[in-house]
């Protein structure tokens, strides 16, 4: 299943491969035995776009966790801008926008999501810049010192099915959902 070039848009010796431990595509280099979680400089984000879509969209089991662990499941999108810990991601493979045009875009997505237009995890599926998109955001479980510290503390103090409002951390600018 990892494809070939014409249908990944990876350029050559780079393959899609799947991460157990996480649940998610990662992309592989067979030639120095590199692997990443954004696409290398070369992709067609076109091609790659369809291709996850087609073959990597979440359709497993969510892992398990419960409330007396001390972990909560959280979803969100993640609008990167130039200034982002990395500014790469499964649309693109260099992301240009300022951080300011990343505000406009993360305030534009929350209005439709508090409208009642869409959710969070139907808008995260094609414009969130985390690979957790294709899961429609969802980050799965996770406890304290698992995440940023500023994600974290957004997310710990939502209810369940409360979004919060943008979140600015190293990775880019969020809206996070509680789920449980």
């Amino acid at each position: 299943m990892n494809g070939n070039q014409q249908e990944t848009g990876l350029p050559p010796h780079w393959e899609v491969r799947h991460s157990n431990s996480k649940n998610l595509p990662y992309y592989f280099n067979s030639v120095d035995r590199t692997s990443r979680w954004e696409p290398p400089a070369g992709t067609d984000p076109e091609k790659l776009k369809v291709y996850m879509a087609t073959y990597h969209s979440a359709k497993a089991p969510l892992p398990t966790g419960d409330a007396q662990s001390g972990k909560i499941r959280a979803a969100h999108l993640l609008v990167k801008h130039r200034d982002s810990r990395r500014a790469s991601s499964w649309k693109e493979a260099e992301i240009t926008r300022s951080k300011e045009e990343a505000m406009s875009i993360i305030k534009a997505h929350e209005q439709r999501i508090k409208s009642g237009e869409i959710t969070l995890g139907e808008l995260a599926l094609s414009e969130s810049d985390c690979s957790s998109a294709r899961k429609r955001g969802d980050l799965g479980y996770f406890g304290r010192g698992d995440m940023q510290k500023e994600f974290e503390d957004a997310a710990f103090a939502l209810q369940k099915g409360e979004i919060s409002g943008v979140v600015d951390t190293a990775s880019g600018l969020h809206l996070i959902e509680r789920l449980e």
